[in-house]
């Protein structure tokens, strides 16, 4: 009896592998029967926000009078930048950084002997920040004239932004997810078969960069603000079913 018992399970247990083998054959290209692509989306575009600003800097052993020729300064800077047509609103100063200058001195071996108080060194910034870009770009580059006035002034770079990147972004990811289909579907066709459901969909890296350059792409996203004429592209990855 104990015999037969274990002849059935033996041959119970051989059935149920050979029906599980069977199922597996049967369903072995399920978990593949899906497609993978990536669409594209790109933008080229002019930025409508610059942001440009500079510093000024006084000298003077005596810090009311450091202060006083500071306030010279600004307001000449002020007043130029309105003659350029930059409105006043758009003119934004900074706090006034003050520091303790001091020259050294040292002995034959390098050991610092005595520190000298050479005067009050202040600084302040500027910034202007515009929707007339075009306008504000050509005052940057013409800051030769502050200093010929008298100005010790320093210009930065501007940096340049667009206001509407929420709603490019909208389109760019609309254009990548035809790209992507457009794609599944070609592939599909190719192969004999048809684009099912949908089965996954992800976002990959938004990147901005300067237009014709040899910019490098980030992973983890570039966000070119230094020139004026940017690229903007992002890709959409989809899965879908193949039937």
């Amino acid at each position: 009896m104990k015999t037969y018992l274990n002849t059935l399970l033996i041959a119970t247990a051989i059935v149920l592998t050979a029906l599980i083998f069977s199922n597996a054959f049967k369903n072995r290209n399920k978990t593949n029967n899906s497609i993978s692509v990536t669409g594209l989306g790109k933008k080229d575009f002019v930025s409508d926000l610059i942001v440009w600003s500079g510093y000024f800097t006084k000298k003077n052993m005596n810090l009311k009078e450091a202060y006083a020729e500071l306030d010279k300064d600004r307001e000449n800077i002020k007043a130029y930048l309105i003659s350029k047509g930059i409105k006043s609103e758009a003119i934004v100063f900074s706090a006034v950084d003050i520091n303790k200058e001091f020259e050294d001195t040292y002995d034959n071996s390098g050991n610092k002997v005595k520190s000298v108080f050479t005067g009050y060194r202040l600084n302040q910034n500027v910034q202007i920040e515009s929707n007339e870009v075009d306008k504000t770009e050509g005052i940057s580059r013409q800051v030769s004239e502050l200093i010929n006035s008298g100005v010790e002034f320093y210009s930065n770079n501007p940096q340049y932004y667009y206001t509407k990147l929420s709603e490019l972004k909208i389109e760019m990811i609309a254009d990548a997810t035809r790209d992507a289909n457009i794609r599944a579907n070609k592939i599909a066709e190719n192969a004999g078969g048809e684009v099912g459901r949908l089965k996954n969909a992800n976002m990959g890296i938004f990147q901005i960069v300067a237009q014709n350059s040899s910019e490098d792409f980030s992973w983890g996203g570039s966000f070119n603000t230094t020139s004026k004429r940017k690229t903007a592209t992002i890709t959409i990855k989809l899965e879908y079913e193949i039937d």
